[in-house]
């Protein structure tokens, strides 16, 4: 049990400093635009706030591949489709049930789910952070 903490605490700081790097780029980039006026259409502030989604969605996908490479290495799942679909149910808390980890490492699908409710968590308040920068940049022009 408490190799799994370890094993879950060690990817959760991973992830923290993945989700850190995406917020970082993030960031820059509406920086970058509000320097340079940013877009002044709707057209173009959707497209602003687009591309922090896609962002905050990559940085979703290594987070999940990250968990899908330890279940790899570990030997807790094996075939890199099986390890990557197993990881992005969890991390997403979808938790279809088809593919389970065995008793000794399931407290791992836990830790992998609080997570993932983290990290969504922290990408919903990037974008919304992101949303009121974009238009409130509009309320000024």
């Amino acid at each position: 049990m408490l190799s799994n903490i370890a094993i879950g605490a060690i990817l959760i700081l991973l992830t923290t400093a993945v989700h850190a790097g995406g917020m970082s780029l993030a960031f820059r980039l509406i920086r970058k635009h509000a320097t340079v006026a940013g877009p002044r259409s709707h057209l173009g502030r959707v497209f602003e706030v687009g591309r922090v989604i896609l962002i905050m969605y990559f940085v979703a996908v290594v987070e999940v591949l990250l968990w899908g490479a330890a279940y790899l290495v570990l030997g807790i799942v094996e075939g890199i489709e099986k390890a990557i679909y197993f990881s992005a149910v969890t991390f997403t808390t979808l938790g279809y049930g088809d593919v389970v980890l065995d008793g000794s490492r399931r407290l791992l699908s836990a830790i992998e789910a609080v997570n993932g409710i983290i990290m969504f968590g922290w990408s919903t308040a990037i974008v919304i952070a992101v949303v009121q920068r974009v238009y409130s940049r509009q309320e000024a022009d």
